[in-house]
Order: C-alpha cells, then sequence, then structure tokens
C-alpha cells in the first residue's frame, strides 16, 4: 500500500484535477458537495461490497464478486444488510458499474438520481432511516451549475465520477493510513477558505487542533461511555476519539447536534466514511440552545467542540430559558449577540461527574465585563474552570485571531485554575499557523503535569482570581518573555568610542582635501 504522504499527494491531486474541471461553472462550496457526495457514494460501494465479499468467501464462495452478482439475486439478502450496515446498494448501482457506463449514459444524471434515492429509500423503515435521510440532498444533478444542458451536465458528473474513481487508494477504507475524508475536507477548506469565509456555513477545526481537544477530555482514560459536540460541524471533533482512543473504546458511540443542514449532512457522511455504523453515531440538525436533542443522553464523559464564535441567540428576549436548568444556575443569560457562554453553560451541565470539557472559545469571553462577567464568577466560584489555554493565532481558517481553550471539570482536585501561554506553540505553513506533534506535546505535558513554568503557565488559587474580576486571560497570570536584544553597556560605549574616534579622522581627513584644494586654486 502506498504510503500516507504518497496517499495525501494523489488525494490532493486529485482533487484539484477536479477543481480544475470545474472552475468556470461549481463555486468552492457547491464544488464541495459534489466531490464529497461522490467520494461518500463510492466509500459505501466498496464497503458493501468488501463485507458482501468477505462473507461469501468465508462461505467457501472464493471467486464471489458483489460487483458482478444479478440484482435480482442480491434483493435476497437485503434486508439482512441494511440490518448490518443500515443502507443496501444493488450490484448495478455501484459506483464502480454506474461509473463504467457514465460517458455512454444519456441520462446519466437521472441515473444518479435514482441510485440516491433507492439508497435513501432502503433504510426508510429502519433503525437507520434518520442517519440516511437526506445525504444526497446537497448533491443536485440537475444543476444548472454543472451545465447549461442535460449533455453537458453528464459531461461534468461524468469527470467527477471519473476523478474519484481514480483516486488510488487500495484495500478498505477503514485500513488506510491516513483519514481519506478528513484530508479531503481540509484541503477543500485550504482551497476555498480564502474567499468562501464564513459564508462555508461553519468554522472548520484543524485536525491538530481537534487532536488536542480530544487528548485533553481523555487523560488518564482508556476509553469513555460517549463523545459529544453540540454544535459538531462536519465531525472532525468527534471523530477524533476514533483515532486517540479507538473507535470500539467510545462504548456508547458519537453524539453530536448541527444548526446548519448542509454541515449536519456532511458530518452523517464523515461517519460513513469513517467506518463508525449507523448504531454508533446520533447526529441531529436543530438549534442546540434553544432545542436541544439529546436530553435523554447526558451526560457525557467527553465533550469537545468550536462552537461559532459571538454568533446570535434569544437569550433574554425568550423568558423560558433564565428557568432552564442548563442556564439558570449562574443566574443570567449570556448576551443576546454573544451566545459563547451559553453554548460552554450548556456543555457543563451535561458533563458527567467525572468528564472533562474542552472548548474552543473567542478571546472576549475571557475578559468581558456584564453578565459574561457574571458567568465567569460562576464557573470560577464553583471551581468549575480546570484549565485555560492561549492558542496561537492564525490557526483556523476565516479567523486569525488568537483563539483559547477552556477545559471544564466537575471533579477537581484542587481549588486553582491552570493557565498556559501557547501562543507560541506554532510551526508556520503556507499562509497559516499550524500545531506540530511536537507544540501538542507540549501542551498536554504541561496540562498533565500542572508544573509552573516561567513564562509558559501559572497555577492560580481561584480567590486571586476573583480578587482580579474574574479575569481569566492567559496574560494577566502568565508574564510574557522579553524577547527583545538585551545590550552590553561596556560594548556599547567602546562601539561608541570607535565611531567617535573614526568620525574625528574622517573629519581630519576632509580638512587636509580642502586645504589642499584651496592651495591648489590659489
Amino acid at each position: 500500500m502506498a504510503t500516507s504522504t504518497q496517499q495525501k499527494q494523489e488525494l490532493f491531486k486529485t482533487i484539484w484535477a477536479t477543481a480544475e474541471d470545474l472552475r468556470n461553472s461549481v463555486d468552492g462550496w457547491d464544488f464541495k458537495q459534489y466531490v464529497l457526495g461522490m467520494l461518500f457514494y463510492r466509500f459505501i460501494s466498496e464497503n458493501i461490497t468488501n463485507y458482501i465479499n468477505k462473507l461469501q468467501r468465508e462461505a467457501g464462495m472464493e471467486d464471489f464478486d458483489y460487483t458482478t452478482f444479478p440484482d435480482e439475486e442480491a434483493e435476497n439478502a437485503r434486508e439482512m444488510i441494511v440490518q448490518e450496515k443500515g443502507f443496501f446498494i444493488l450490484p448495478s448501482e455501484l459506483f464502480c458499474n454506474v461509473r463504467a457506463k457514465a460517458k455512454n449514459d444519456a441520462n446519466l444524471n437521472e441515473t444518479l438520481e435514482a441510485v440516491f434515492d433507492h439508497i435513501e429509500a432502503s433504510a426508510k423503515g429502519t433503525d437507520s432511516e434518520d442517519d440516511l435521510k437526506g445525504l444526497f440532498d446537497d448533491i443536485d444533478v440537475n444543476s444548472n451549475k454543472l451545465g447549461n444542458t442535460v449533455p453537458k451536465r453528464n459531461e461534468t458528473l461524468c469527470k467527477i465520477l471519473n476523478t474519484i474513481g481514480g483516486l488510488d487508494l487500495k484495500g478498505d477504507y477503514s485500513e488506510n493510513q491516513i483519514d481519506v475524508f478528513g484530508d479531503a475536507y481540509e484541503f477543500l477548506m485550504t482551497m476555498y477558505a480564502g474567499n468562501a469565509g464564513k459564508s462555508g456555513g461553519e468554522f472548520f477545526t484543524p485536525q491538530e487542533v481537534s487532536e488536542l481537544l480530544a487528548r485533553i477530555t481523555v487523560v488518564g482514560k482508556k476509553e469513555v461511555n460517549k463523545v459529544y459536540d453540540p454544535a459538531c460541524g462536519s465531525g472532525s471533533l468527534l471523530l477524533q476519539f476514533a483515532k486517540v482512543l479507538g473507535k470500539e473504546n467510545v462504548r456508547t458511540g458519537f453524539f453530536g447536534q448541527e444548526i446548519n443542514i448542509t454541515t449536519y449532512n456532511l458530518c452523517r457522511i464523515n461517519m460513513f466514511l469513517h467506518d463508525i455504523n449507523y448504531e454508533k453515531f446520533d447526529i441531529h440538525c436543530g438549534d442546540t440552545l434553544t432545542e436541544p436533542y439529546h436530553w435523554d443522553d447526558e451526560p457525557f464523559d467527553a465533550i469537545v467542540s468550536n462552537p461559532p464564535y459571538s454568533t446570535k441567540w434569544a437569550g433574554d428576549s425568550n423568558p423560558v430559558l433564565i428557568n432552564d436548568p442548563r442556564f439558570a444556575p449562574a443566574g443570567v443569560l449570556a448576551p443576546k449577540t454573544k451566545a459563547d457562554l451559553a453554548f460552554t453553560m450548556h456543555m457543563l451541565s451535561w458533563l458527567s461527574t467525572d468528564g472533562t470539557a474542552a472548548i474552543v472559545e473567542f478571546p472576549g469571553v475571557l475578559y468581558r465585563g456584564g453578565a459574561e462577567q457574571k458567568i465567569r464568577k460562576y464557573l470560577i466560584d464553583n471551581n468549575y474552570v480546570d484549565t485555560v489555554i492561549q492558542l496561537p493565532a492564525n490557526l483556523f481558517f476565516g479567523v486569525s485571531i488568537a483563539t483559547c481553550i477552556i477545559v471544564l471539570k466537575k471533579s477537581k482536585k484542587e481549588n486553582k485554575t491552570l493557565f498556559i501561554d501557547a501562543s507560541a506553540e506554532f510551526v508556520h505553513e503556507g499562509n497559516k499557523n499550524k500545531l506540530s506533534p511536537d507544540n501538542i506535546s507540549h501542551i498536554l505535558n504541561e496540562y498533565i503535569d500542572r508544573k509552573e513554568v516561567q513564562h509558559f503557565s501559572a497555577l492560580v488559587d481561584n480567590a486571586a482570581i476573583a480578587e482580579n474580576d474574574y479575569n481569566l486571560s492567559v496574560s494577566s497570570y502568565v508574564e510574557a518573555e522579553d524577547t527583545r536584544p538585551q545590550t552590553d553597556i561596556k560594548e556599547l560605549n567602546e562601539r561608541i568610542r570607535r565611531i567617535v574616534a573614526r568620525e574625528n579622522e574622517l573629519r581630519t581627513e576632509i580638512d587636509r582635501i580642502v586645504a589642499e584644494l584651496e592651495e591648489d586654486e590659489a
């Protein structure tokens, strides 16, 4: 199998080739839906083929190949396959077979539309119905963005099928050395974040930041009951637990909620692409703050999130919210124009007694006054804030500011808060900063050791934080290192002496030359 680097290069080359083909017809964010949707279609086709082939070969049919199996006979296994995989695809509707006929299929758009409808319909009336419903909605095969005429649309669709089908990743996706979907998604974000900004529908959390958050929440643990993200985006944060712990060590599964329907669809696709079966994830679309879905599932052992920064929410315009058990303990609601700490209170409420929450926050929540200061007072007075980590600037797509991480716990061993200044923990790649493996280890080791390091960390009594008006800015407690060059006074004086001496020599030489010129004129 190709190395991780080779696989990534092949992946990026394929995506770029597709982008070049679609440059004049499909903009970045629409392009993302088509490419990832087709990648998903290929994945589930190969996933179900590998599964059925394995079953048949274990039963003694060494030469069995589901891709050439008659549809009529395949129907006999539909119920069993749906029960196990959550969906069913007829052999004739597999990605490889549709792709093979695409060039000569004058009705390719209709073929694909029917295939997508059939895959979704295969789950209706079963436990996986909600997990499959609407997954292909964002792939509009009849859109004028693909071409002004049916033949032109089909030509574009054929190109996408061929480029995605040409991606050389042999064997089971689950055994690949790279995170196919994650790398594809991140590369797409890199390509289009510059002109898409917030219009992309969500802030994308880089994989190395996701890894840091996941590792923080599972320190000292080899397994957790379930993990949760109330603003889960495309699911990259949740899926880090499959890498850090192994998906089998997230016993009950992966839970999340996302308000943007396109991103919600991507999250469910992402779960499938990481071979997280439908019964192991529970992702829903909706507003977590006003219509939280998972009341019956909390509390959670591990919560990670990168919620939208300073977004608007109902706040005190909804009189019922102040009595909500998630927000009531603080005695005040987060401002209507800044929902950051509403998400924080929500996560604290749903955190298990021995659990850990790691949340990426906008830096303003650390020091702003008013209702936010009162919420910080509640968090500190009740000893819920475990650690505050200042991250480097320019880590996130579409956001150049330096964000922070707030770590919450309900069962701390000391009445102190750890502050870590990780603003210098980065390497520069392209036009973005990035956390390297060494950066992650340095931050994580300090989080675990909790030993003060000059210019890097401070362990502060909560009483001192209270005296400082509940300001949680890392710079208030960790003194920044003076990186200005130190001046040696003796050396400076000697340099001045030499400069003055040289100046005197030059003056003497100039006076001599002037005198000679005057004599010549005379």
